[in-house]
């Protein structure tokens, strides 16, 4: 007999998001090594919490500014170019760049400026901080409360800039094509629209 889950497509939903860093990015670099002195040149910023929060406009991002030219400046090291790296890549450049002054340096890079905007028939339409440098479309509507019920659920607007260019997709939510989108999981500065659906208004009699 013929399987009851033979037709069902597999999605490999552990896929991350890669995301590349770009001038205007904010982030913070952590450095452990045999050397805690010169680690304190490093570690000037306070921890932040892994979780997606609303956005507190009174608290700025603190960290290294990506300049123009897609560099930073770090102690030590000076210049270093990490437009178009990953924050892992640009961790291990920085890592082995600070061999030649630390005692068996171990370098983490974080994102600190990762904002997406939930707008439109949701309860809670802001602009929120995810520092978990991951989310998914389904997760943002989570955080801003999820649509409402006038909220458009075959329509939802994503607008994402890249390379200077600004793209638009539709997404419907019904459809298990979802998770295969390249709009499925979110990057920095998206802005998700939910459309007001007119059916969805009671009728009059």
């Amino acid at each position: 007999p013929k399987s009851l889950t033979s037709d069902i497509e597999k999605v490999n939903l552990n896929e991350q998001l890669v995301i590349k860093l770009q001038p205007g990015d904010i982030i913070k670099v952590f450095v452990n090594s045999l050397s805690p002195e010169a680690n304190t040149m490093f570690n000037i910023f306070p921890e932040t919490q892994t979780q997606m929060n609303q956005v507190n406009s009174t608290i700025p991002a603190i960290g290294f500014l990506v300049d123009s030219e897609g560099a930073i400046i770090l102690p030590l090291t000076g210049k270093m170019i990490v437009g178009g790296l990953s924050p892992k890549d640009a961790a291990d450049l920085i890592s082995k760049k600070l061999e030649k002054y630390l005692e068996q340096p171990t370098v983490s890079v974080r994102l600190m400026n990762f904002k997406i905007s939930v707008l439109g028939e949701v309860a809670r339409p802001s602009l929120y901080s995810i520092t978990n440098e991951r989310v998914t479309l389904p997760e943002a509507l989570s955080l801003a409360g999820d649509l409402t019920i006038y909220g458009k659920r075959q329509n939802v607007l994503i607008i994402r800039e890249v390379d200077g260019k600004r793209e638009f997709a539709r997404i419907d939510l019904t459809q298990r094509d979802l998770f295969t989108s390249p709009y499925y999981y979110l990057r920095p500065n998206d802005i998700v629209y939910v459309r007001f659906s007119w059916h969805q208004l009671p009728s009059v009699y």
